[in-house]
């Protein structure tokens, strides 16, 4: 009986830590400089003006990064937490019992992604930027019976941890320019 309770207790996988922090450092580093740039050269967007659509894109893109999914003995799904509006990520679910199957497709650049298609004809992406996604895969296969030995996640940690490093290199320069920027306003 308490293998049961184990069994039919949801598994959750969030979005990798590694692709997270990546995605959060180089937005940073690709928006933050702005602000201080439109100051030095009297852009015409003002920079108060700057820091509020970095602000919201930032809310936005870490609301984005929020995705979860969730596996348990009736299905799949895809959610977010209650603060992110469903216009801005809707999420969904599948019952097992509505996969048909799982279809790969070419991506335009060159990589493989995986979606479930459904017996009404829909199709949902495979989430693959999760933590763990090789027990996420599993969990597929025991629940479908779908053979899912030959999926694999479409970018390999490492690439993120290469991304990583040049968004901390990107880091390092940005804080020489904003300096620079800052000794030519005063």
């Amino acid at each position: 009986m308490t293998a049961n309770l184990v069994n039919s207790s949801p598994a959750i996988f969030r979005l990798s830590a590694l692709i997270r922090i990546t995605l959060l450092s180089l937005y940073v580093a690709l928006t933050v400089p702005l602000p201080f740039l439109a100051q030095v050269t009297n852009a015409p967007v003002p920079p108060i003006l700057l820091w509020l659509g970095i602000s919201i894109g930032l809310v936005a893109l870490y609301a984005a990064l929020t995705e979860r999914v969730i596996v348990d003995d009736q299905g799949i799904q895809v959610a977010y937490p209650n603060w992110v509006p469903r216009f801005f990520r809707k999420g969904w679910l599948l019952t097992w019992a509505e996969v048909k199957q799982l279809k790969p497709r070419t991506t335009g650049q060159g990589g493989l992604v995986y979606y479930f298609l459904a017996q009404d004809g829909k199709a949902y992406l495979l989430p693959m930027r999760v933590a763990g996604f090789s027990r996420l895969v599993k969990l597929v296969q025991e629940k479908t019976g779908i053979d899912t030995t030959d999926v694999y996640p479409l970018a390999q940690p490492w690439m993120y941890l290469i991304l990583l490093i040049f968004t901390l290199l990107l880091l390092l320069v940005d804080g020489w320019t904003i300096s620079t920027a800052l000794t030519q306003i005063h």
